[in-house]
């Protein structure tokens, strides 16, 4: 079967059709994701990324639906209240940028129109740009805080430490653009520090990962470990929904093309934060190769307390950035509003 990004469209386009007809809480649903782009592909695998909108709480918030060929539907079902006020959307760092631009498929009672003109009024204005990034270094710090009172360290605190470092990524990639994909995280990054005029912000952010000293072979290595993981992962019951079997394929190819790249560093991240979702819900006797990879990288013992450290200048250095441009264009810093 061949499988075009107009073929995706397609379905996406029926499936909406075929919910509505079967669901009346729906009042709208639109595209939004890798779709959106002229090359959604990546190791030939990309997702359909769905979102309905109910005038009721929906039974589930996200569903993965399998299709042939290795692609799958990742539906989120939020409510018409996640919207308001829809000013406030402006400053989310997510749904902001969801709202602002995605391909709208079905709406009703003027629901999209109206949210959407509120979003894109002042949406690309300095001070608007500084306060999505602000509320992702925000919640990066609050992680950080966190984790500095930690004393063991497992799946559960590599995961937060791998959030706030998400946060703090993103806090600077929304600076000139929507939050990063979570494939193509590292993939994108440096494009986003560049654009900055910061290229140091990659290196960073590398060294937050341990990545420094990585390299394909010992990448390659660690595959079907992650492999294993995910797997037994995803029959707990238990695992993120990220972990849906329908899924494992999107994550392996992309990691096969990664891996066969000119920076096969990028196949670290996804690999890493999939992978400690696995470990996560998996008893001890299972993950001892995610210890071992996360001692490569110093995110255990000793080397997670300098990662955590590392994090701490990582943020300031966002925020003394963020406060300079907010006094270039003349503004309050958010922290004084």
């Amino acid at each position: 079967m061949r499988v075009t990004r107009e073929t995706l469209i397609r379905i996406a386009k029926e499936t909406v059709q075929q919910r509505r007809y079967g669901d009346r809480t729906i009042i709208a649903a639109y595209l939004t994701g890798s779709l959106l782009t002229e090359q959604p592909f990546l190791g030939g695998v990309t997702d359909i990324d769905l979102v309905f909108v109910h005038a009721e709480k929906p039974a589930v918030r996200r569903e993965i639906a399998k299709l042939p060929s290795d692609f799958h539907i990742d539906i989120t079902h939020n409510t018409n209240k996640d919207y308001e006020p829809p000013r406030e959307l402006r400053v989310n760092p997510w749904l902001g940028y969801e709202i602002y631009a995605p391909m709208l498929l079905y709406e009703t009672q003027h629901f999209f129109e109206y949210t959407q003109a509120s979003v894109r009024a002042t949406f690309h204005e300095p001070i608007t740009v500084i306060q999505r990034a602000h509320n992702l270094l925000d919640h990066g710090r609050q992680i950080w805080i966190d984790l500095t009172t930690e004393i063991k360290v497992g799946p559960k605190q590599v995961a937060r430490y791998l959030k706030a470092v998400s946060h703090a990524a993103n806090a600077i990639a929304e600076l000139n653009g929507p939050p990063l994909a979570e494939r193509r995280f590292l993939l994108e990054f440096p494009a986003r520090a560049e654009a900055l005029e910061l290229p140091g912000l990659t290196t960073g952010l590398l060294g937050l990962l341990g990545a420094n000293n990585l390299d394909a072979s010992t990448l390659a290595a660690w595959l079907p470990e992650w492999q294993a993981a995910y797997q037994s992962a995803a029959e707990t019951g238990k695992a993120d929904e990220r972990l849906h079997p329908a899924r494992l394929a999107y994550y392996q190819k992309a990691f096969e093309a990664l891996l066969a790249g000119e920076n096969p560093i990028t196949m670290l991240w996804p690999l890493l934060r999939t992978w400690t979702l696995a470990a996560a819900v998996l008893p001890a006797g299972q993950i001892k190769s995610w210890q071992e990879a996360c001692a490569q990288l110093g995110l255990t013992a000793e080397g997670f307390a300098q990662r955590v450290q590392g994090l701490d200048h990582y943020l300031d250095g966002i925020e003394e950035l963020l406060e300079n441009m907010a006094a270039a264009h003349g503004l309050a810093s958010p922290e004084s509003r």
